[in-house]
C-alpha cells in the first residue's frame, strides 16, 4: 500500500530526513517508486527478486547443513556454502569445526571476493570472458596476500586448471596460512549455483589429507547437486 514520507518515518520511528535518505537510495536502485501525483511511495516488483533469492538461499541451507555437520566431523575443520550475488560470494551456510573458530569473513550473510576464494573461482566458471572483464572493471582484482591473483591472465589460467580438475582452491590467497578446497554444487539447470568448501591451516589441509579424505567433500557436493535436480551425464 502506498505511503507518505511522514507515515513511513513515524512507523519506523526515524526522523524524516533519515527516512528520505533511505527512500532515495532505494528509489535510485529501482526498489521504490514515488507517484508524482500523490508523492506516496510504494515498493516495485524488483523487491520480489530479492525475496526469491532469500527464499532460494534458505532452501539451499536446509539441504546443505547436514552435509556441513558431517564434513566438519570428518575433516575437523570449518565448512561453508556460498553463492554468487552481484559479482561477490555470499555465505549462506557455515559450520565451524569442533573446537575451532571460523575465519572472520565466514559468517552467514557476509561477502567475499570471487577471484581469491575457492568457491568464487567455481562460480567464475559460469562467466564468459566478457563477463570476467566486467567483473574486473567493477570489482577489481584486489591483492590480499602475495599469492592473490591480481591480473586477468593469471586468473584465466587458474580457471582452466579448476575446470580440468573439477575443484578449486584458495592457496593462501586471502590470508597467509589458510587453505580452502572447494567443490561445485549444480542444480537442475546444469549450472554451478554454489560452492561447498572446507577451510583450515595449510599445516592441516595438506595434499595428503585431501588424497585420503577429499572424496568425502566431492561426494557431499555431488549428493547436494542431485537433491537440487542435477543429473550427471
Amino acid at each position: 500500500m502506498p505511503v507518505r514520507l511522514n507515515e513511513l518515518s513515524s512507523a519506523l520511528k526515524l526522523n524524516s530526513s533519515t527516512t528520505l535518505r533511505f527512500l532515495t537510495t532505494l528509489q535510485n536502485r529501482g526498489y521504490v517508486y514515488q507517484d508524482p501525483s500523490t508523492s506516496k511511495y510504494s515498493l516495485t516488483y524488483k523487491i520480489c527478486r530479492l525475496a526469491n533469492k532469500l527464499s532460494a538461499n534458505m532452501e539451499l541451507q536446509s539441504v546443505t547443513h547436514p552435509y556441513l555437520i558431517a564434513l566438519t566431523e570428518i575433516f575437523q575443520e570449518s565448512a561453508c556454502v556460498s553463492v554468487e550475488q552481484n559479482m561477490e560470494m555470499v555465505y549462506v551456510d557455515v559450520m565451524s569445526g569442533p573446537g575451532k573458530t571460523l575465519m572472520g569473513m565466514q559468517k552467514v550473510g557476509n561477502t567475499s571476493p570471487m577471484h581469491s576464494t575457492g568457491n568464487g573461482k567455481l562460480l567464475l566458471l559460469n562467466y564468459t570472458e566478457e563477463q570476467i572483464d566486467r567483473l574486473i572493471a567493477k570489482r577489481g582484482l584486489r591483492r590480499f596476500t602475495a599469492n592473490t591473483l591480481t591480473d586477468k591472465e593469471s586468473l584465466m589460467r587458474r580457471l582452466e586448471e579448476v575446470r580440468r580438475n573439477g575443484f578449486a582452491t584458495d592457496e593462501e590467497e586471502n590470508e597467509i596460512g589458510l587453505r580452502c578446497v572447494a567443490y561445485p554444487i549444480y542444480d537442475y539447470t546444469d549450472k554451478i549455483v554454489a560452492g561447498l568448501s572446507i577451510t583450515g591451516p595449510i599445516s592441516r589441509i595438506t595434499p595428503q589429507l585431501m588424497q585420503e579424505k577429499g572424496h568425502y567433500l566431492q561426494e557431499a557436493a555431488q549428493e547436494i547437486s542431485r537433491r537440487l535436480g542435477y543429473q550427471e551425464t
